[in-house]
This record gives structure tokens, sequence and C-alpha cells, in this order.
């Protein structure tokens, strides 16, 4: 098996450099057959990398110690199904998955462009082949995850104890498949550039494969803050670790272009500004993969660091000054079709939120790499830390949550001051009732009202929004308000899409509030039988049963958890503790409510049978999690193709308002 995924990379790196330099050379010496030759060769190059990727999954099945990344990241006593899991654990076998996306992405792409980007599709192609020739090119000539052992070890050294949880077959694969995915929608513009084109031939494309690599790193970091709140011990869900940071900013930035890309489509502005976003985009994702890869930022996701961050990093040069020479040079070309017509409008909406959305980026990519300057200056080693996140990007934050709620109600080109009024007066009521309501009844925290009050806001507006065209069809044609619903949705989906997505936003910003200022932490010591009270809860804890397995020793702890009289369950919390890592992984008992949940997870099992525990009481956290699948209905809606519709025009007359100051004929 090894032998054949050997062959297979190397026959992958010939396939992707001949699609490379085929598409280049037939593009520019008009040779459409040598064209067609190396577009068919990124079809093949999905199966030798299939090829490749079976060869090693199927050794870790096998366990075949002989090859030295199996024998690194398994053994005997490893459950098959954490299989896939081991397969990404170490960077031999992550570039390995990497390659086979991009290598699958990069053909659905080219084999259903839309026939408006043939002209500069080889362009494009060539820049798809150039990523994925680089991570060929390391993996056959410095992380070869078929290396040979000289000899055969009887067992491996085991998977990383904190990977064997049911979020690592998920949140290491749709981050890493969001990062390189990223390639996608920066090869269409960057054709486009390079081909001289000056319309908007690409902004479908890159529209599509935008949302794509939005959605998985979206879905990739929320399944991360999972992970961690439930293995890590934290009580949190994100820590401003270094490593999550180089995943969040190309998220940001990709979530600009998402909200940009519309304009140039709907317009034709921002279109040099686009080209910034996706190239900016880019190449925060190279600098993630660089991070993931032996960055030099101290980092819990320690067991992704090696000595390949060198040639990311000059990977990473390469990926940000050659696509903005190229911008350079075609910078007569991207001249807008029209200018901003009022900074009252939809487009100015867009801008500002860009705007933001690259501030938040910018104090993120600060926090991480300061520490770097201060060490290359001769000064001691320091750590930016969570105050420093929190303080800065807290208000920039809550500024993107309030444009949020304003701009879907502003109509394109210019409003006015009246329909605006109008627009926003029952959303800022429910947004002050909330506010006033919470300062009696909870807090009166500044942030956490304005954070609340915005979140009101933002859904009553949404809310509206859907009500009122409920509304409409009902009246107009005598549709049943769920049916109106549907139809409503069916008839404008990316725009009713971007709403639910928008809804997630709202749950992922109230756990985030619940959970960063209202949480209740208590590090206690309990022997068998003793109860502790928190927020009126009362933990009884029972007894500790300790389980030794191969490779490990598992304790599991049983705790009563009572609200007064009234009994709420039974929790299992378990500790387990490797001695050939020498750490402990934890597995939290979480009772989990819209409310509020209560977390409790053991730290240290002492001689004489007490445990210590860290408990939690984190308000609204159940939100965060019930953001994801309500993201992914969204991201599903918006892209969802658009089916043939016959327009019916209604016989009542009379005009129906789509947005303050716009009306349009009653016609479904």
């Amino acid at each position: 098996m090894a032998d054949l995924g050997e062959i297979s990379l190397w026959i992958g790196l010939a396939l992707s450099c001949y699609a490379l330099f085929g598409s280049l050379a037939g593009q520019v010496r008009g040779i459409p057959a040598l064209v067609d030759s190396a577009r068919r060769s990124v079809y093949v190059l999905v199966l030798v990398m299939l090829v490749a990727t079976l060869s090693l999954v199927g050794s870790f099945i096998n366990r075949d110690y002989e090859v030295a990344y199996v024998a690194a990241h398994s053994n005997n006593a490893m459950a098959d199904i954490y299989t896939w899991v081991a397969f990404y654990a170490g960077n031999e076998g992550s570039l390995l998955y990497i390659a086979f996306v991009l290598s699958v992405m990069s053909a659905v792409a080219i084999r259903w462009a839309p026939e408006r980007v043939k002209d500069f599709l080889p362009y494009t192609t060539a820049t798809l082949m150039v990523v994925q020739v680089f991570f060929i090119a390391v993996m056959a000539f410095m992380a070869n995850p078929f290396t040979k052992l000289p000899f055969v070890p009887p067992d491996g050294e085991g998977i990383n104890p904190l990977l064997t949880h049911f979020g690592m077959f998920f949140h290491p694969p749709a981050l890493m498949a969001g990062l390189i995915g990223m390639s996608i929608p920066f090869a269409f513009a960057l054709g486009s550039l390079v081909a001289g084109k000056q319309r908007d031939e690409w902004a479908d494309s890159g529209r599509l494969w935008g949302i794509v690599t939005w959605a998985l790193l979206a879905s990739g970091l929320l399944l991360g803050s999972w992970w961690a709140y439930t293995i890590l011990g934290w009580g949190g869900f994100w820590f401003w670790d270094p490593v999550e940071n180089a995943a969040f900013m190309p998220w940001l930035a990709l979530t600009a272009f998402v909200h940009s890309i519309m304009v140039q489509k709907r317009r034709g502005m921002f279109r040099m500004w686009n080209i910034v976003l996706i190239n900016a985009a880019f190449g925060l994702a190279l600098y993630g993969m660089f991070m993931n890869r032996g960055g030099p930022t101290p980092s819990v996701h320690s067991f992704g660091a090696s000595s390949l961050g060198w040639v990311f990093l000059l990977f990473l040069a390469v990926g940000v000054l050659v696509p903005f020479a190229i911008f350079i040079w075609r910078y007569n070309l991207l001249k807008s079709a029209q200018n901003l017509d009022s900074m009252l409008s939809r487009e100015a909406a867009f801008l500002v939120n860009n705007l933001l959305l690259l501030g938040i980026a910018f104090v993120t990519l600060w926090g991480t790499v300061y520490p770097l300057f201060i060490k290359l200056g001769g000064g001691e080693e320091i750590t930016i830390a969570r105050p420093y996140y929190d303080q800065v990007n807290g208000p920039l934050l809550l500024a993107l949550v309030l444009l949020m709620g304003v701009g879907p109600l502003l109509p394109w080109r210019r409003a006015n001051w009246a329909s605006l009024r109008r627009a926003l007066l029952a959303p800022c009521v429910v947004a002050a009732v909330t506010v006033v309501v919470l300062a009696v009844l909870v807090t009166r925290q500044p942030f956490a009202l304005t954070g609340f009050g915005l979140c009101a806001l933002v859904t009553t507006g949404i809310a509206l929004e859907w009500w009122r065209g409920m509304q409409a069809r009902h009246r107009n044609s005598g549709e049943n308000y769920a049916f109106a619903l549907l139809r409503l949705i069916g008839a404008n989906r990316p725009r009713y899409g971007g709403y639910i997505v928008h809804l997630a936003v709202v749950m992922v910003a109230l756990g985030v509030l619940g959970g960063s200022l209202f949480d209740t932490q208590r590090d206690v010591v309990l022997a068998p039988g003793e109860t502790y009270e928190v927020s009126g809860y009362q933990l009884r804890y029972l007894d500790t049963v300790q389980a030794p397995k191969s490779d490990r020793t598992d304790y599991f702890s049983t705790l009563e958890l009572y609200r007064g009289d009234e009994f709420l369950g039974e929790l299992e919390a378990r500790r387990s503790f490797y001695p050939s890592f020498n750490m402990a992984s934890t597995l939290a008992a979480i009772r989990s409510t819209p409310v509020e949940d209560f977390y409790v997870v053991p730290s240290e099992n002492l001689p004489d049978g007490s445990v210590g525990f860290r408990i939690l009481v984190n308000p609204l956290v159940w939100w965060m999690w019930v953001a994801g699948p309500v993201l992914i209905l969204g991201t599903v809606v918006a892209l969802w193709p658009e089916g043939s519709r016959q327009r019916v025009r209604i016989a009542r007359p009379e005009t129906v308002s789509i947005h303050p100051g716009e009306t349009r004929p009653n016609v479904v």
C-alpha cells in the first residue's frame, strides 16, 4: 500500500505539472487541443490522489508500522473508528488530505465552470495547479507520508489523546478544506486579471466558491469551539490561540468578499476592491496553513508543528506578492461601471461592513505577530492574551452586528432619512424594550446591554422583512402563510438565505455574550458523598470508577445534579491518563439547555478517592451549537440553483414596498 501511495504521489506531481504548463502553453500559443488535454489531466489527478489517500488509510487499517507516519500516529490500542482522524493527525497526512481536497475542488470548478469564464479558464487552471504542485512537491521531497522505517516496530506511538473526540471527524477537515478552498475563487479572479478581462465574468464563480469556502471555514470554527468546550477542560469555546486566529482571519476577509461581490454582480461596483479582498483572503489562508505547519508562535495546536515552516513562509510570500503585482499591472482595467451614489445606501453599508471586517482581521493579525517582532528585536518573549482581543475587537464586532441589522433594510443606490426611520422604528423599539427589561431584571453591564439590544434589533428587522413578504403574497395570491414563506424564500434564495445566515450569527453572538460575560466558575475538591452548591444548583459527587486500558487509564466520575428539590439528572465526567504521552484528556459532563449550561470536568484524581472538579455555569452557550445547522441551512438556501420561474401578473394594480424607498408592480 505504501509503495502504491508513493507512486501515486509522483504521478500526481507529473499530472499537475502537465496541467499547469499545458494550460499556459495552450492558451498563449492558441492550441485548443493542448488546453483540453491539460484540463482532462486535472480530472485524472482526482483519481490519482484518491489512490494515494486510500493507500494511507489502508496502511492505518492494516496497522502497517513499517510506514513511519502510521507508526507515529496510531497503535494497536487505537479504535478503528479513529483511523480517519489519525490520517490527518500530523503534517504528512494533512498535506495529503489538502492535496486531495484541492484536486476534487479544482476538477469540479473547472468541469462546471460557466460558459462566460471559458476564455480565461486555462489561466484559472494554471493558478490552481501552481498550488497543487506546491503541496504535492512538499510531500514528495520533504514530508512523504509513505516513508518507511528501517525496521518494523511491534506497536505504534499512538494517536494524540486530544484528537479522540467526535468533533475531530469534522473540525480539522472542514478548516483545512476551507483554507485550501480559498484557492478556487482566488484562481477565478486571478485568471480574469491575467486575461485582461474588464467586465464581471468571474463574479458568479467567485461568489459561488466564496460562499462554499466561507461555510466550510465557519463550520470548522464552530466545530473547533465545540471540541475545545467539551474536551480541553477550559470551560470556554475560544482562547484567541494563534492557530485559532489563523483560521479566523481568512474567514473575516472572505466574509467581506462574499458581501462585496454581490455589489459587483448587481451594479458593477467594487471591482478593484474585490480583487484586493480575495487576494487578502488567499494570503491569510496561506498564513493559516503556515501557522499549522511549524509557525513560530506557540500554540495549543502544537501537534502540527514541524520544520516545514520556512517552506510555507516562502510560498506565503509568493502567494501575496505575485497576485498584488498582477493587480497593479491590470489596475487600469478594473474601473467600476457605477459610482457610489450615496452613503445612505446598501452599497455603502457593504463597504463599511468590509472595513469593519478587515479592521477585526488586522487587530487579530497584529496581536498574533506582535510577539514575533518583539522577539526578533531582542526583547523578552511575550504572549498577547485574551483581554487585548476582547477590548479591541469587542466594539468592532458590536458595530458589525449593528450594520448587519441596518444594512439589509437600506435600498440600493440611495435612501432617504424618512424611509430609513420607518424601516428602523419597530426594530429600534424592540431593541430598546429588550435593553430596559434586561437592565431592570438581569444586568446593567453596558457591553452586555448593547450586545443583546443589537441582537434584538437584527432579529426583529429580519422577522419584519419575512412578515411583510408573507403578507404581500398572502394578500395577492391567497397562499397560506407557511406556503407563502416557502415561496418567498424560493423567489429570492440568495437574499433570504443570507437572512438565515444572519440569524445564525445572532445565535453565535448570544452564546458569546452569555458565556463570556455571565459565566460562573468554581474549582473544588469533593469526596464521595459531598455536595457543592453553585448558582442555585446542588452537585453531589457519588464515586469514580477506574478502568485500566492498554494505553491509558480511564476515570469515570458519577455525579447527581439538583436544583432545589428537583432532580435534574445524573452526570458522568471522564478523565483519561496516557502514560506514553504523559498527559491527560478530559470529557466534560454537560447539562445543556437554551438558558444555560451546567458544566463539570474532572481536573485531578487524588489517592484518597476525592476528585478535583472545575464547575461552570455558562448562560446561552447552547445557542452557539444550534447556530451551526442554521448556518448550513442558510448557505444551502443561498446556493440552491434557481429554477425556471413563470411570472404571473396579479390583477390588483397597487404596488408592494420591497425596501424603504423602493416599489415595484405587484408581480409574483
